[in-house]
C-alpha cells in the first residue's frame, strides 16, 4: 500500500514493535521489515504521495532505510529482511520505472552506512530516497557553471550515518540538505543540528534546506510546484556559495 495508508497501523508499529526487543531485555528479536512506498512526482490522489519517513526515525527502536536506485533496491530490502530489528523500508515511487543491471555477486556497503555518490569541492548536497536523482542532475547542471557539487546519499535514515556526512562537509564546508518531507521537524532539521554543533567553526555558510512545503501535500495538478526540484537546489546552492 501507499504510504498514506500506514497510519491505521502506527500505534503497533512504534508502541509494540519498536519496543519488544527493549522491553525483553533483547532476548526477542523483531526481524520484521514493513515496505512503504512514499514521495509524490506520479501524478497520484490524495494519500499517496506524502513522506512521512521522520515520524518513524523519530521512534527508538524502528530502523528506517530509503534506496535511490534499483541496485540499492535489490540489496537494501534482503540486507533489512535480514536484519534482527524492525525495519521500515521507504521505497521512492517515482523510481520503480528506473532499471539497472545488478551484479549479484558484489558485496553490497553496510544497509546502515551511507555513500558518497558524486565528489565535489564547493559544497555537500545531501539526500535520500527520491531526491538523490534530483541532487546529481543540478551537480551535473552546476558543473557547466563551474561549480563542483559533492552528493551524499544517505540510505539509512535511523540510524543516520553522520560520520560520512560530517567528512563531506568538513570537505567542501558548505552543506544542503534536501527532502521532499516538509521542512519543519524534518530529516533536515536534524542534519543541520548536528552539521552545526559539530562544524560550527569550519562552515563557511549556514544549512539551507530544500524541501516540501509545509502543508498538506497539493493535488496532483501542482505538485511540481510543491516539490523540490533542480532549480530550487541550484537556488539554495547559490545562496550557500554566497555568504
Amino acid at each position: 500500500q501507499f504510504d498514506g495508508f500506514i497510519y491505521p497501523a502506527y500505534d503497533q508499529i512504534v508502541s509494540q514493535l519498536a519496543k519488544i526487543h527493549a522491553r525483553s531485555k533483547g532476548t526477542v528479536k523483531m526481524p520484521v521489515t514493513i515496505r512503504v512506498p512514499f514521495g509524490g512526482g506520479i501524478g497520484a490522489v490524495e494519500h499517496h504521495s506524502e513522506s512521512p519517513e521522520a515520524y518513524f526515525a523519530h521512534t527508538a527502536g524502528l530502523k528506517v532505510v530509503s534506496c535511490s536506485n534499483p541496485v540499492d533496491a535489490h540489496f537494501m530490502i534482503q540486507q533489512a529482511i535480514a536484519s534482527d530489528d524492525p525495519v521500515l523500508f521507504f521505497e521512492p515511487k517515482r523510481r520503480y520505472w528506473e532499471k539497472a543491471e545488478v551484479d549479484t555477486a558484489m558485496t553490497p556497503d553496510p544497509l546502515w552506512q551511507a555513500r558518497v555518490v558524486r565528489e565535489g569541492t564547493d559544497a555537500t548536497l545531501i539526500a535520500y530516497g527520491p531526491m538523490v536523482k534530483t541532487c546529481m542532475d543540478a551537480a551535473t547542471a552546476a558543473e557547466e557553471d563551474g561549480r563542483s557539487l559533492e552528493v551524499v546519499d544517505l540510505r539509512s535514515l535511523s540510524p543516520l550515518d553522520f560520520p560520512t556526512v560530517i567528512a563531506s562537509v568538513r570537505r567542501t564546508r558548505r552543506a544542503v540538505v534536501v527532502h521532499e518531507a516538509p521542512s519543519f521537524v524534518g530529516l533536515g532539521s536534524e542534519i543541520a543540528a548536528r552539521l552545526s554543533e559539530e562544524l560550527y567553526y569550519e562552515m563557511e555558510a549556514p544549512v539551507l534546506r530544500v524541501t516540501g512545503f509545509d502543508t498538506p501535500y497539493p493535488p496532483s495538478r501542482v505538485e511540481e510546484e510543491y516539490l523540490p526540484d533542480l532549480d530550487r537546489v541550484l537556488h539554495a546552492v547559490d545562496r550557500s556559495l554566497g555568504y
